[in-house]
């Protein structure tokens, strides 16, 4: 189903332990969102045999999110960018700062009514680009645009895996209520029964 909305943009800090293995901190809201664009990019091999394809792997190699916002303000953009804030409450970008891995939750409103769900479990920034412009004959709006590069987790679910998206649909009557009501709580943990190659 086509999503027709987009808000509730919110971002959690990373602590990784001595293995790398993320632990996510409070999720606390980012900035009102415009749009978010993600697209993904696979790591793709054939097996040929008998003349023809035999196997087809296809894993998620990394992806890229872009994210409208109406402003991104100073505390978020030292946790994503690497920024810092000086004595004066001046934000000062250098050359060397580069963004620590947050993970990113969003909602997308479908054209039900209910939301889409979703959480990037590991995404390192860059600078926002701005866009800035004399004033004309009629108001522009001027709004930063962030870009992300989305990883994989470190950190392996129940099933020995290392998740890079979670996705929830609110309609979905499967889907236990506490799930959505603690979305933006704490990031998603994965939830498997026990299963052979799991931890």
């Amino acid at each position: 189903m086509a999503t027709i909305g987009l808000d509730k943009l919110y971002y959690a800090k990373i602590t990784e332990g001595t293995n790398g293995e993320e632990t996510y901190g409070t999720p606390v809201q980012l900035a009102k969102a415009i749009k978010a664009d993600l697209s993904v990019e696979l790591a793709e091999a054939t097996l040929y045999a008998d003349d023809g394809p035999a196997e087809i792997v296809k894993e998620f190699k990394s992806g890229k999110l872009s994210l409208g916002i109406d402003d991104i303000g100073t505390t978020a953009a030292e946790d994503l960018t690497g920024a810092k804030i000086d004595d004066n409450h001046v934000v000062i970008s250098g050359s060397e700062d580069g963004g620590s891995p947050v993970a990113v939750g969003f909602r997308a409103k479908k054209a039900n009514g209910k939301y889409r769900y979703f959480w990037l479990y590991r995404v390192v920034f860059g600078i926002p680009a701005a866009n800035l412009a004399t004033k004309g004959d009629s108001i522009t709006f001027s709004t930063p645009t962030i870009e992300g590069t989305v990883l994989r987790r470190n950190k392996v679910d129940g099933n020995g895996k290392h998740p890079w998206k979670a996705e929830a649909n609110e309609d979905d009557t499967s889907l236990p209520t506490s799930v959505i009501t603690s979305w933006y709580t704490q990031v998603y943990e994965p939830l498997f029964a026990a299963s052979p190659g799991g931890e």
